[in-house]
């Protein structure tokens, strides 16, 4: 099998490509907007540079690939950036999956689609694949709109649906709820977290078997991928600071109204994994176990 990724620099990028290159004989292209900033030899696998917004660009690159699978991780993901900067939303979030729909109807490639818990509003979370959509900022329109292009198209496809994903990768600043919390408490620093919304954290490691597991069966449709806790932010800090012992006295309990935020958030999301599991046999570690492999790799 011949997997071609988009966004192979950033955190899901990152562990699909470790993921391939460790466990299965696939042929891989990666590929990114800007230099390829992956730690591992070049002679393992393709790279190409592919700006998603270009049309041309991914229409040539997927061309002259011709993976059979295309998983499609590239996306602009700031909620309150993507409120602000909307042109840039809209060409990042549903401009390139037009562009990519258009190069699997010429090549037969399959694609595997992330998307968000966000399309929700949080009214009644947690949320089956079949759950009617309803979001409440331009972030979450903007994915389900690219949604419904998979949706009306003819191709062969898969919406990965996620939320909240946590994790490490190589050459990134951007820090983690569980780093944050630790880093914060250990510098003795005031930090509020809320508690008033629901999440499914995911580590980056379950999301990316997850789409290697889609790929490799193949299975269309839409499938959540997520963890299996449903969670507060609060909640999560907690077994955060239960699991390396801090002194969580400068850890104060917030409602989402303390924070001045441009988007709106859902408030009570999470998704239900039972298809995912049913069908693809997935396996998701738990809040716990997530932070024991996020201290392993540090250790490494």
């Amino acid at each position: 099998m011949h997997i071609l990724i988009t966004g192979c620099n950033g955190l899901l990028g990152q562990k699909l490509v470790k993921l391939i290159l460790d466990k299965s004989q696939d042929q891989l292209t990666a590929t990114a907007r800007g230099g390829n900033r992956l730690p591992y030899p070049e002679d393992k696998y393709s790279f190409e540079l592919m700006d998603i917004t270009d049309r041309r660009q991914v229409l040539a690159v997927v061309n002259q690939y011709q993976p059979d699978v295309i998983i499609h991780t590239a996306a602009m993901t700031n909620v309150d950036l993507c409120e602000t900067e909307r042109e840039d939303c809209w060409k990042m979030n549903v401009d390139a999956v037009k562009y990519l729909i258009e190069a699997c109807e010429q090549t037969g490639s399959f694609l595997i689609h992330l998307s968000t818990d966000f399309i929700f509003d949080g009214e009644e979370g947690p949320y089956n694949e079949e759950a009617t959509p309803n979001p409440i900022s331009y972030y979450g329109e903007s994915k389900l709109v690219a949604e419904e292009l998979l949706l009306a198209s003819t191709i062969q496809y898969s919406i990965v649906r996620t939320v909240l994903v946590y994790g490490i990768a190589h050459d990134m600043s951007r820090s983690n709820i569980v780093l944050w919390v630790k880093k914060s408490l250990e510098e003795g620093k005031e930090i509020k977290v809320v508690d008033d919304q629901l999440r499914s954290p995911t580590l980056a490691e379950d999301l990316a078997m997850g789409c290697y597991l889609i790929a490799d069966k193949r299975a269309e449709g839409v499938f959540n991928i997520c963890g299996k806790d449903l969670l507060t932010p609060y909640e999560m800090a907690l077994k955060t600071v239960e699991y390396f012992n801090l002194d969580s006295s400068t850890m104060e309990r917030a409602d989402a109204s303390t924070f001045s935020q441009t988007a709106k958030r859902p408030a009570k999301t999470g998704l239900l994994i039972n298809k995912a599991v049913d069908k693809l046999g997935y396996t998701p570690h738990s809040f716990e176990e997530g932070i024991a492999v996020l201290v392993e790799q540090i250790g490494a």
